[in-house]
């Protein structure tokens, strides 16, 4: 299997934005009106949504081409935030059911639109990019093989870190040289490893993060969902949105990408993060003096590791003594958290939504 790097691609690429997620560990300023994807968390003056959709739109030839599949509570917001979306390009699930139900009923919709031949790409509304040039060359290449052969290319990130909060990937034969870039086929998906684990992993040089960003030609998803998740595509088929009510929860890595013999990964290397909590601010923004402060008025006096928000220009934060904390100030609630406990904020927005009196701060 040689791509030939001199081919021209005959179509773009239809990205479809996956924007259905809460980032409740962005809480209290990711709330359930205004979730993470809707956040500015760097200096660009757009959401992480804005982001996603600006970086896209020069692949999918501008924005009759870009998709948003996201969830009933918070399609208003995503058509505040992109106004030049038409409407038809935005899929509005009634209720939330992971990645696996999002993947297949906007294939269906796009392949409605587009044709069964149009290559589609999906994408998290929350990631970082570090070097649009080479996002792009790498998603010129994933498209290339997508659309000369029956191939579900994931996006691998060379690790730099033996991270335990991502899948990973192993890399098979190579595939061949597509633009440049070389593909493997899949040997296989492995779900969140622990630190051994991940550290033997990145030692043998064969394993990529799961980025979460798949890209194929709609007839080929369609035909593997019809072998391998054959009552998912039937039920989404026949009622459309309707049958979101009966659909269990699956992701598409364990409803598809785990079973299929078409997957293959493109290993890519442009500057990555997922922006899965408050930690990942101490990536985007340089620390100074071991801090990381987005707040007007912020004094840390003998204070090492923080990371501190508010986005109240008329209040000010004061630390003394502290080390390894995020504090989070925002409209209702303070969040006062050590550093390596952000994964528990879920728990907590359990605890909140569980009682009247303390939902409105949800």
């Amino acid at each position: 299997m040689q791509g030939d790097s001199e081919h021209v691609m005959t179509q773009p690429l239809i990205p479809v934005i996956l924007a259905g997620g809460k980032g409740e560990r962005f809480w209290p300023l990711s709330r359930r009106q205004r979730p993470k994807q809707f956040l500015t968390l760097d200096d660009s003056g757009r959401s992480l949504l804005q982001g996603t959709a600006d970086r896209l739109l020069n692949l999918a030839g501008g924005w009759k081409n870009l998709w948003v599949i996201t969830s009933a509570q918070v399609a208003n917001g995503v058509r505040e935030q992109l106004p030049e979306l038409p409407e038809r390009n935005i899929l509005v699930e009634p209720q939330g059911r992971d990645t696996a139900p999002a993947v297949a009923w906007a294939t269906l919709e796009v392949a409605q639109a587009a044709g069964e031949d149009a290559v589609l790409g999906f994408f998290p509304a929350d990631h970082w990019i570090g070097n649009q040039t080479q996002y792009e060359q790498t998603l010129q290449a994933a498209t290339e093989l997508a659309s000369t052969e029956d191939a579900i290319v994931t996006l691998g990130i060379q690790p730099n870190t033996p991270a335990t909060g991502y899948g990973y990937i192993e890399q098979g034969a190579e595939a061949g040289e597509y633009i440049g870039q070389m593909v493997y086929k899949v040997s296989r998906f492995t779900e969140k490893p622990d630190r051994a684990t991940a550290e033997q992993f990145i030692s043998t040089g064969r394993f990529s993060w799961n980025s979460g960003m798949f890209i194929f030609r709609a007839s080929v998803v369609l035909q593997e969902l019809a072998q391998h998740a054959p009552e998912l595509l039937q039920a989404l088929q026949s009622q459309g949105q309707a049958a979101y009510a009966t659909l269990e929860k699956k992701s598409i890595d364990y409803a598809l990408m785990e079973k299929t013999q078409l997957a293959y990964v493109l290993p890519a290397d442009f500057g990555w993060d997922d922006l899965g909590d408050w930690n990942a601010l101490e990536r985007l923004h340089q620390a100074k003096a071991g801090n990381v402060a987005i707040a007007r008025h912020a004094i840390m006096q003998d204070t090492h590791g923080a990371i501190i928000y508010n986005g109240d220009d008329s209040e000010a934060i004061v630390t003394i003594g502290l080390e390894d904390v995020v504090i989070v100030r925002e409209g209702n609630a303070t969040l006062v958290v050590h550093k390596s406990r952000t994964q528990e904020i879920k728990s907590v927005l359990k605890q909140l939504g569980s009682d009247e009196e303390l939902k409105k701060f949800l």
